[in-house]
């Protein structure tokens, strides 16, 4: 079994994979952690010193490593993974489940202000109403993708345990 969780920054895919992956026994790969080993870099540095382009590119070779092989594994893919390139239709080919992890504008706000600095995307959102506005835009631009996926997890006014007993449910 395979499980993809997907949606904005923010949103939780690696808290709740964590948690989710432990309590079944399962493997639990952060992707953007994943790419930064396979580079030897940090995900800003290489915007900064190679451009997201070259991240893109780079992102699309090891989604596909991670759709191929990794049995028995929860994979919290990047914000921006499925948006690119055909990643959305190879992860929806692909063996496993895909979960969207649908966070609300103003709770994505909420969690990304304090987290500007190590996001490459936010590093210029230098207000709130600019974050907001920013991920307002972003995450309407990346919802038609959000939404192909198998299965899809609300998270307004639920607590991590609740969205946890529902994606067990759903899942299992």
């Amino acid at each position: 079994m395979k499980i993809y969780l997907i949606g904005y920054m923010g949103s939780g895919k690696s808290t709740l994979g964590k948690i989710l992956a432990r309590e079944k026994n399962m493997n639990f790969i952060d992707f953007d952690e994943y790419l930064e080993e396979k580079e030897g870099k940090r995900i800003a540095d290489l915007f900064k010193e190679k451009g997201e382009i070259y991240f893109r590119k780079q992102e699309a070779c090891y989604l596909q490593e991670l759709l191929d092989g990794f049995d028995n594994t929860i994979i919290s893919l990047g914000g921006g993974t499925p948006c690119y390139g055909d990643a959305m239709q190879r992860i929806k080919a692909a063996e496993g489940t895909s979960v969207y992890i649908n966070v609300k504008v103003e709770e994505l706000t909420n969690r990304l202000s304090s987290q500007r600095d190590h996001r490459p995307v936010l590093k210029h959102q230098d207000t709130p109403e600019k974050l907001e506005e920013f991920v307002r835009k972003h995450l309407f631009e990346r919802s038609f993708y959000y939404n192909q996926a198998d299965l899809k997890i609300r998270v307004e006014g639920h607590t991590v345990a609740q969205l946890i007993s529902e994606l067990d449910e759903k899942l299992f």
